[in-house]
């Protein structure tokens, strides 16, 4: 499964590598500008799944990119700001913004707010929008699984892990390969974190747990009885 992207738009670069590392840490992968005419270029190239852009920044300010941005893209936006008053946060959401984090912000805040917004944008597709398979539906465009129409509450990271085990039905997984697939090349944990991940997944699947399966000194796969 295909990485989230998130854009990080900070003329600090103190900044922008604090939110980078974390955000990379829990699995997205991370676009940088310093100002909003060089995040054009970039979102030009490639766009992303989400965009968190400063709104104090030289050049043009973030309120001025959310206009011109909504112009041409239909891309999900948080502001960063130390601008507290109400003013600003009413201002940035007429402007399209999905919400407003005033700074300083604790990094779970971020991340909390960040998937909040993923799972109500239309924006954040992936490779395929659903997936049904056995009792399974997986909708990649709500961040939504279902199990015989039943709604399971699941993370951002369960959802992915599912996902890319169910898309991949039959396949054996080692655990190194979903640690890299899911949490990225820079995740410094182990495969006692997909190990946890599974094992919350089978207790959500409830008499459905069998549908991931353990291969004993190997990984994991998924596989539906006949």
């Amino acid at each position: 499964m295909n990485r989230l992207t998130i854009m990080v738009i900070d003329d600090e670069e103190t900044m922008r590598s604090l939110i980078k590392t974390f955000l990379k840490r829990e699995g997205y992968s991370i676009s940088e500008a310093s100002n909003g005419m060089d995040a054009f270029t970039k979102i030009s190239k490639k766009a992303p799944d989400l965009i968190l852009v400063d709104i104090m920044m030289p050049y043009m300010d973030g309120f001025t990119f959310a206009m011109e941005l909504k112009k041409k893209f239909d891309i999900p936006l948080i502001f960063l700001s130390a601008k507290g008053e109400e003013w600003d946060k009413v201002h940035g959401l007429k402007l399209g913004g999905d919400d407003y984090i005033v700074k300083p912000f604790h990094g779970e805040e971020l991340l909390a707010r960040i998937e909040s917004v993923l799972r109500r944008s239309t924006y954040a597709t992936q490779n395929n929008n659903s997936l049904k398979i056995g009792p399974l539906v997986l909708d990649s465009l709500g961040f939504k699984a279902y199990v015989n129409d039943r709604e399971l509450s699941l993370t951002l990271k369960e959802f992915d892990l599912l996902f890319m085990l169910a898309k991949n039905s039959g396949k054996v997984f080692k655990r190194e390969q979903l640690l890299q697939a899911i949490w990225g090349e820079d995740y410094q944990g182990t495969g006692r974190t997909v190990d946890t991940h599974i094992k919350t997944l089978r207790l959500k699947l409830t008499e459905d747990a069998k549908l991931i399966q353990t291969i004993w000194s190997v990984g994991y796969k998924f596989e539906v009885s006949d």
